[in-house]
């Protein structure tokens, strides 16, 4: 991904990245990563300090957003237990009652990154567009 490259770009981009990878869990949560990441990097301006996420999360909720709101905070939970492995992020989308993906629970002896079942699907299929859409339209939100 280019740095001179728009989000839209950017994001466009790793959907055809995750639409080759399809099915190779590793590769599309590398691509969730770095396409969740860039979003926050490009957008964090919009808030003066403190977790991106969560403050999204507000605004949008604030705005009537609370579709939009609950959709990108799932997708950044999802980053989040993809980068960290079981954890608060973890615990918070287990408990949630209308998840947008598979999560799964760890088992006891669970290692991020060790070749164990990961703990969210990213290969149901549409996850990646989904989060692209929510992105998006957060973006256009934020931008709006």
């Amino acid at each position: 991904m280019s740095a001179t490259q728009s989000l839209p770009e950017l994001i466009a981009t790793a959907q055809e990245k995750a639409k080759d990878a399809a099915g190779d869990a590793l590769a599309l949560e590398a691509i969730a990563v770095d396409t969740f990441g860039a979003f926050e990097a490009r957008m964090q301006h919009h808030f003066r300090r403190g977790p991106f996420s969560r403050k999204l999360k507000s605004a949008l909720i604030e705005a009537g957003e609370a579709d939009l709101a609950e959709r990108v905070y799932q997708y950044y939970l999802a980053v989040n237990v993809i980068k960290h492995g079981k954890g608060a992020s973890h615990r918070e989308l287990l408990a949630m009652s209308d998840p947008k993906f598979p999560t799964r629970k760890a088992p006891e002896d669970y290692v991020p990154g060790d070749g164990q079942t990961a703990l969210v699907d990213v290969t149901v299929p549409g996850f990646f567009d989904r989060m692209a859409e929510a992105v998006l339209a957060a973006q256009a939100f934020l931008e709006g």
